[in-house]
């Protein structure tokens, strides 16, 4: 059904008074389907068909890829589509827990066999009967009533089963000026919940591979999800087996980290991901783990998960300024790197979430150092001093050298920070719309407390590509061809993608210019035209009416003022401007 047959068919549904609906042609392992539902449709129902469709678990990640490969937001806004052009619905992560199946196997059980005895069985009934007699609901709601049961007795998780814990249907709303700064407890314990429902789930070899690539699309998983593909993070590249690392204390870390990043528009746990997913794709692209050995690996990749811990979304300049807490805790030296750093070790402390709680003194003594110099970098007033460092010593590189890597490390997580611009625009630029919010939030309340305002955060001074023109060429630019000289590879993956944005905010920032200047003519012509019209006036001066050349009708205009209208052509010529 193409585009216009999508409207037309909706057209008769509205003719026909019925409820307007939406048809989406799909593939589910090659075999082809189609989802019809209401314009209205909730978006957990819509996501419920779907997942209805994939015979999917509860808990499964379901990813819907457009005709280009694209992940797509599952949701009630998806574009229409044509049966020539179907979207593919995967099962990017699935429950591939067996313990269930082996269990029924060692007490006799064939489960398979039984769901499909039970089935032709509901068959047949229906088939002969008719209908399905009221003994089968009954049941079937007993079927349903044991299975809560059971999911509701904690001693009986080893069965493999879940239960949602809350039945809250909050979701967390896109409006951050709108949200707690702080997540609240109903909130965070959703998310945990969901996350530990998934922590089991198998993420497909597509998926995995993906996660390794700079062109990693964020805004299409959710929190939960973010989490799971943390964990992955951890778990491919061995730190696991490598540091005796528990997965329920790596669960628990990863949960105390996304509940201190706080509800604001940049500085927030999606960003925390986009880090440490660059950081990943680093890692993997410059093959850096036959260069550096695991605990520096481990400590780059952890850094990136902790660098912005507990921001508050008002940069250094406005702690100082402001003398907050924390400006004054840190005598104005990089206070919100080193907040991040000592929350980021009061989440260590705790032996449940300390993933580093097997590790001997002298490893937990070097990761502790490495992560404080690494977050301690992402301060950009150090920005020209980390950068010069890492070219003074880039010639004679040498991964054998520690102080060498250090500074590798430095680098690493500072273009691993800026990294938005390295990829794909439609992914780029709604976080550059998130800094701008961010930027201005700081700027208003700069104005409103009477402190020196930030002047590339100003809302009246700053335009979208001018913040970003200046920051691509002068900042991002040298600092990624610098590593990209240590690593050739890179070219590809980050600097032609920086290239292209920077000539996207160039033009942009040239057309916001020519339409200034089309605006600027175009009201300076208007000004000059009423220019001349009042000139034209003034020049013509206003109409006089022709008086009665005698003395006397001359002395009784003279004495008693403009004569009153008492004659129709008198009252028409009233109307007109006259001269005494």
């Amino acid at each position: 059904m193409s585009s216009s047959e999508q409207q037309q068919h909706q057209h008769q549904q509205h003719e026909q008074g019925m409820t307007l609906t939406k048809i989406i042609y799909f593939t589910i392992n090659g075999r082809p389907e189609q989802a019809e539902f209401p314009i209205d449709c909730p978006a957990q129902d819509l996501k419920d068909l779907f997942r209805s469709a994939a015979e999917a678990g509860p808990h499964d990640i379901l990813k819907l890829y457009n005709p280009k490969g694209n992940i797509i937001n599952i949701s009630p806004q998806l574009a229409p589509n044509t049966r020539q052009a179907p979207y593919k619905l995967e099962v990017v992560a699935a429950d591939c827990n067996t313990q269930p199946l082996e269990l029924a196997v060692a007490l006799g059980f064939d489960l398979s066999s039984m769901e499909k005895r039970l089935q032709s069985l509901e068959k047949k009934i229906l088939s002969e009967a008719g209908e399905t007699p009221a003994i089968v609901y009954e049941m079937k709601r007993q079927v349903e009533s044991f299975r809560d049961k059971l999911e509701s007795v904690e001693h009986l998780s080893w069965l493999g089963l879940f239960k949602e814990l809350s039945d809250a249907t909050h979701k967390p709303s896109p409006f951050y000026h709108k949200r707690t700064l702080r997540k609240t407890r109903e909130e965070c314990e959703h998310v945990r919940d969901k996350f530990l429902q998934m922590s089991s789930l198998e993420v497909s070899e597509e998926v995995r591979q993906y996660l390794k690539t700079p062109t990693f699309d964020n805004w299409q998983w959710e929190d939960a999800e973010i989490m799971v593909l943390l964990q992955v993070m951890y778990m491919d590249l061995d730190f696991i087996s490598t540091f005796n690392i528990e997965l329920e204390v790596l669960q628990q870390f990863l949960y105390e980290v996304y509940r201190r990043y706080n509800n604001i528009p940049f500085h927030n746990f999606k960003h925390c991901f986009c880090v440490t997913q660059m950081m990943y794709g680093l890692i993997w692209l410059t093959d850096l783990r036959n260069k550096m050995d695991s605990i520096d690996l481990l400590t780059l990749l952890t850094s990136a998960v902790c660098h912005d811990l507990d921001h508050t979304g008002y940069n250094n300049a406005y702690q100082i300024n402001a003398r907050t807490e924390l400006a004054m805790r840190y005598n104005d030296i990089s206070p919100l790197e080193n907040h991040h750093c000592a929350v980021a070790f009061e989440i260590l402390e705790k032996n449940e979430s300390n993933i580093f709680r097997n590790l001997t003194t002298d490893q937990y003594k070097r990761i502790r150092e490495g992560i404080i110099r690494c977050v301690l970098a992402t301060d950009m007033t150090r920005h020209n001093e980390i950068l010069n460092k890492f070219k003074s010593i880039l010639h004679t590189f040498d991964f054998s050298n520690k102080d060498h890597r250090d500074v590798l490390m430095t680098i690493l997580i500072k273009v691993s920070d800026i990294s938005n611009e390295a990829r794909p625009m439609d992914v780029a630029e709604p976080w550059l719309d998130c800094l701008l919010q961010e930027f201005f939030n700081q700027s208003d309340m700069e104005k409103l407390e009477g402190l020196p305002v930030t002047p590339f955060m100003d809302r009246d001074k700053v335009t979208k590509p001018s913040s970003q023109t200046g920051f691509i060429r002068f900042v991002l630019l040298p600092l990624f061809m610098e590593l990209a000289n240590l690593f050739p590879c890179l070219e590809h993956h980050i600097i032609d993608p920086v290239r292209k944005a920077l000539d996207y905010y160039t033009e942009m920032e040239k057309a916001l210019e020519r339409e200034k200047q089309n605006r600027a003519q175009s009201d300076k012509t208007a000004l000059e035209r009423e220019k001349q019209n009042r000139a034209q006036s003034d020049k013509t001066g206003p109409k006089s009416t022709k008086e009665p050349s005698s003395s006397s009708s001359s002395s009784s205009s003279s004495s008693s003022g403009p004569k009153e209208p008492d004659t129709p052509a008198d009252a028409s010529s009233d109307l007109k401007p006259t001269t005494v």
